[in-house]
Formats: structure tokens, sequence, C-alpha cells
């Protein structure tokens, strides 16, 4: 897919591995300023900062904790104007996740869970989005996950903040309607990391093999049967960025594997 966004300034939250990582190579290759974000130190993300540099381009990063609200989100997306010059791109992948049943959830991880998939986001939406309009161009992308359309059991604080993620997407979309910005979800399915390649290692160690235990995991999630490549999920952003997508908004894009669908 050809997209030129040269000249343009992409923060992407969450980006120091993974599918940040991914997206923000993805950005990089098309001629885009790039900022990484993460909670790691600034030696732990330097790796990422040097793929992202070997993509072709000027990359920053900023070390900052989203769970410490407004203050932390407002001074990320002020760092980033003041690095780039212009945050054209604001797409919203950090995250945070605790597993319990409902009657056991912390406390503290429901509200960490709050502030870092929904509260953040909102606030680097508000900080950002003026520069967007008045400059007529800009694009929101929030990665929802297939959870914010799908209840589960043991992740209340996940399903809960992405539904509400999905929300603040079509909301950002019915304000921003006709003023050359726009605002989309992105739902992955079931994507190879480190914490399900754990659980893949411990299946094979059962005795199944590398393709046996995969599907194994995958049971009443993705179709497909297989993990969705974190590349895909960013080819889907990348067109989303692009000027072949200017009239799509509030729109949710699964990338799943017919997890959603079938």
């Amino acid at each position: 897919m050809q997209t030129d966004l040269a000249g343009r300034g992409a923060l992407i939250t969450g980006s120091v591995g993974g599918l940040g990582l991914a997206i923000a190579i993805s950005l990089a290759r098309c001629g885009c300023r790039v900022m990484l974000h993460g909670i790691a130190s600034e030696g732990e993300a330097a790796p990422a900062l040097e793929r992202v540099r070997e993509a072709g381009a000027e990359v920053f990063y900023c070390r900052a904790d989203l769970s410490g609200g407004y203050q932390a989100a407002t001074a990320l997306a002020e760092t980033a104007q003041a690095q780039l010059g212009t945050v054209d791109i604001l797409v919203n992948n950090a995250v945070t996740r605790h597993f319990a049943p409902l009657e056991e959830m912390p406390p503290q991880s429901w509200e960490k869970a709050l502030s870092v998939n929904v509260s953040a986001p909102f606030y680097l939406v508000q900080t950002l989005l003026p520069g967007m309009r008045a400059r007529g161009w800009g694009r929101v992308v929030n990665m929802v996950s297939v959870y914010g359309q799908r209840g589960v059991s043991n992740r209340s604080d996940y399903v809960t903040s992405k539904a509400a993620l999905l929300g603040l997407t079509r909301a950002i979309a019915a304000e921003t309607a006709g003023t050359g910005v726009t605002s989309n979800a992105v739902c992955p399915g079931s994507v190879s990391t480190p914490g399900t390649e754990e659980r893949v290692a411990a299946l094979m160690a059962g005795g199944l093999s590398r393709e046996e235990a995969v599907r194994s995991f995958l049971v009443g999630k993705q179709p497909s049967g297989r993990f969705v490549e974190a590349e895909g999920v960013a080819a889907a952003v990348l067109f989303l960025c692009s000027e072949g997508a200017r009239d799509i908004t509030s729109s949710v894009l699964p990338v799943d594997g017919g997890w959603l669908g079938i």
C-alpha cells in the first residue's frame, strides 16, 4: 500500500514493543516523524528507537506513566508537540489489565485501567485536537480490541475500559465530522505476545505441536486458528491514516481472523 505521510507527526502510546512498535515502524516508513512512548527507561527503549530510525524516521521517546491522570497525559501531549512540531496522528495503544473475577478485582487495578485505557486517551485528544482542527487534518486511531465488543470472565477492567474507548472513538468522530479530522477504532484479535507465547509453551509442554497448541489456545476465539500478525494490524492503522480513508470516521475495523463476525 502506497501511503505518503511525509511531514506528519505521529504519537503512538505504548510503543516500545509489540503492536505499538509495529505501528510506529509502519508510519515511519511512510514519512512520519515519530514519538514513541512507554514506561521503559531510555536505555530499555533504545532498541525500539533504533528500529524506527532504521525505517527512515526522525524519532523521539517520552517516558510517561499514564496512570498519573490528567497531568501525565497532557505533559506527554505537550512534549510530543514540542519535539515533533505537530502531532497530526495519535494512536492510543497503551493499555493495562488485571486478571481476576469481578468480586476479587483490586480497586487499584480497576482505577488504573480506567486511567490508562480511557482517561489518558481522552486527555491526549483534548490537548491535541485544537491543533488538528486548526490545520484541517488529523487522525485519531484507538486500539480497542475485540473485547471492547465481547464480554469475557475475569477481565472486567479490560472489557469495560475498552468498551468505553469505543464510545469515546464515536464521540470524537461526531464532534470532528467535516473538519478533516477522523476518529476510528481498530479491534485486533489475539496477537502473538510474550504472554500468549508462555501459554502456548505450556500447552506444548503437554505434548502438543506448536500448531496444535496455538489452535487449542485460540478455541472460542478467532476462527482462523492462527495468531493475528502485528504487521497486519499496523497496515490497518496505516490505511486509516491515509488520504484514501479521509471519509472513514467512527468506524470499527476488526483485525481478528473472523472472531467478531462468525
